[in-house]
């Protein structure tokens, strides 16, 4: 298939669907652990269409749903203590964190900026070299490489008011901690596509070599979840467990080798908070001694407050598929897209935000 529409083919989606039925299998689990399946699953009716007993559920795929209330708390004592200029991506301007949010913040008169990548970050400072830029480094691997090269431009560049936050993550440590946990049960993954891209087929291999558990790397478009759903299913039945790549003109086994050398020589792997999974071992990026002059950490150190948990917010649970969102006390009533209490509502790729638009 070579054009969009050939990807939203309904009599291709037919044809899978009814092979799928055909399988009868019962009672699974497969966790779409990326945002954009979760979302483009309610907006292409693929929920609707599955048969009963095989059941979606969403995983810790988004970068803005996982970023931790302390990491907030800590980008916000930046902007209190330090006169800087702090770049975000937009979602996470709403996103509360223990006692405030950055959009409050902005609205008390903090310099808060929205960008649609570090270029945007680095850029503003090269135009305003009287003024101190951090960059709030969210995400996956999907967004380190390109923060690492902004890094690396900046040192060739010698630029002296450019500091990155960073708070990124990586998505296999996070599947290995659900794998372990008996209380989750998932009998597949839908691995997600634009992570894989960068790190290939080869960090998933321990999830059907240790623990049986089928993967399947998808792509993003209605054919690809409905083909990648049936290769889970294939597998299911045969009882087999393996890495299967669905998603085949993006990704390959060994992913994307300048991207991963552009992580490697700006960043050491290092453990991360992840919010609803705690601490995880080398699942996070922090930037290495080399480039240590652009760590907004150490320019600008804060001891930020006590967290405090939003009392109620199921976000934690929902990010690890232990409850589905409405579950949650809060969906829909307490907490809703204009009031949102926890960032799974907030994000354009959380789940809570995908069941209230598309499944109510």
């Amino acid at each position: 298939m070579k054009y969009i529409n050939e990807f939203r083919s309904p009599n291709l989606a037919k044809k899978i669907i009814s092979r799928l039925k055909k399988l009868k299998i019962d009672k699974v689990n497969y966790m779409e652990v990326c945002g954009t399946h979760t979302v483009n699953a309610f907006k292409f009716g693929i929920r609707q269409t599955l048969p009963e007993g095989l059941r979606l559920i969403s995983g810790p795929g988004c970068p803005v749903c996982v970023t931790d209330n302390r990491e907030l708390d800590i980008t916000i004592e930046m902007l209190k203590k330090y006169e800087i200029t702090l770049t975000t991506f937009g979602d996470m301007v709403r996103v509360p964190s223990s006692y405030s949010s950055l959009e409050k913040e902005k609205a008390n008169g903090k310099d808060i900026r929205v960008v649609y990548s570090p270029i945007d970050a680095l850029n503003l400072a090269q135009k305003n070299p009287e003024k101190n830029i951090v960059f709030f480094g969210v995400g996956f691997e999907t967004t380190a490489p390109m923060v690492a090269y902004t890094i690396k431009y900046a040192n060739e560049k010698r630029i002296k008011n450019f500091y990155v936050y960073s708070v990124h993550k990586l998505i296999p440590p996070a599947l290995k901690v659900l794998v372990k946990d008996e209380n989750i049960k998932i009998n597949g993954f839908l691995c997600p596509g634009h992570v894989s891209v960068i790190i290939g087929s080869n960090p998933y291999e321990f999830i059907a070599r240790d623990y049986k558990i089928p993967c399947v790397i998808t792509g993003f478009e209605p054919i690809d979840i409905l083909q990648g759903i049936l290769m889970l299913a294939i597998q299911t039945k045969e009882k087999e467990a393996k890495v299967e790549i669905q998603y085949k003109r993006g990704v390959n086994k060994e992913g994307n080798k300048i991207a991963l050398e552009l992580i490697n020589d700006v960043f050491d792997k290092s453990d991360a908070l992840w919010r609803g999974l705690g601490i995880i071992s080398q699942s996070g990026l922090v930037i290495k001694e080399k480039y240590s002059q652009f760590d907004a950490l150490k320019k600008f150190p804060v001891d930020p407050p006590l967290v405090k948990k939003h009392k109620g917010c199921k976000c934690g649970d929902v990010l690890k598929g232990l409850i589905m969102p409405y579950n949650c006390p809060l969906f829909k009533n307490v907490c809703n897209p204009l009031n949102p209490v926890g960032p799974c509502m907030v994000s354009s790729e959380g789940s809570c935000a995908a069941y209230y638009h598309y499944a109510l």
